[in-house]
């Protein structure tokens, strides 16, 4: 009896073994979703390139001196922005490029790319508007992206929304029985990544977030509330993850707080 129930256990440790070697190997596969996102390079007209990597987006209201970059969501398709963020904010050049391996940009998608690339948009938008103010905003898997940017560049005003703390934390909220925080290797550590950063943070939060449970997007507000600029948090209630744009406070809160 004690012999079968051994092997039984040792059957179930390797099953479970084995799962978590399949999800360290297979992560990014279940990380990023671009195949939803791909289009045509001539449908783009603005890109960055990084080496053999060229990165494609979108450059609108060209010729303002102050600019907004946006730094989208996972599986976001950032044209989908474009009309809306134009009105939001006709004062500024706002520019929106896919991550390597989304829309009609190259390469594949990892965390070391997307932040060195990240940081390479910054720089050439900064350089295409020489001693003014350029704003960041980032959404969902973007306010990772971004958080990084703001702790080392000269980011004016950064908005995060439906942000997360950590990657890895709010893989472990979904995987509870995986050792999940262990097991992610692209991190995006926000509030390590934000230590670094003291402008103005706005934090737009959806009440109903069926990606980012409540717990990580609070457990990054609490840490950027011990800053001594402190931070804005406007509460969308009843939005989820997918439906924000819907909601006129949404695009309040954002024009209210870049300009």
């Amino acid at each position: 009896m004690l012999q079968s129930l051994a092997a039984i256990a040792g059957v179930a440790a390797a099953g479970y073994l084995s799962i978590c070697g399949w999800m360290y190997f297979k992560q990014r596969e279940l990380m990023y979703f671009p195949q939803g996102t791909r289009l045509g390079s001539d449908m783009t007209d603005y890109t960055v390139e990084r080496g053999d990597i060229v990165l494609r987006g979108w450059r609108l209201n060209s010729g303002r001196d102050k600019a907004l970059i946006y730094f989208g969501g996972n599986a976001e398709r950032v044209e989908n922005m474009r009309e809306t963020l134009a009105q939001w904010f006709p004062d500024r050049t706002i520019y929106l490029l896919s991550y390597r391996g989304f829309g009609a940009s190259d390469g594949a998608p990892e965390e070391t790319a997307l932040f060195a690339d990240a940081l390479a948009i910054f720089d050439q938008v900064a350089r295409e508007h020489p001693k003014q103010p350029v704003a960041v905003i980032g959404r969902s898997l973007g306010s990772g992206v971004a958080s990084y940017v703001a702790g080392k560049r000269p980011v004016h005003r950064l908005a995060l929304v439906t942000p997360f703390d950590s990657l890895s934390e709010t893989a472990q909220a979904h995987y509870s029985w995986l050792p999940t925080r262990w097991l992610v290797r692209d991190r995006y550590d926000s509030i390590t990544n934000l230590r670094g950063y003291f402008g103005p943070i706005l934090v737009v939060r959806a009440t109903a977030d069926d990606v980012i449970p409540p717990a990580n997007t609070s457990r990054l507000i609490h840490s950027l509330q011990t800053r001594p600029q402190g931070v804005d948090v406007v509460q969308l209630k009843g939005a989820d993850h997918h439906n924000i744009a819907l909601y006129p406070e949404y695009g309040q809160a954002l024009k209210e707080f870049i300009d």
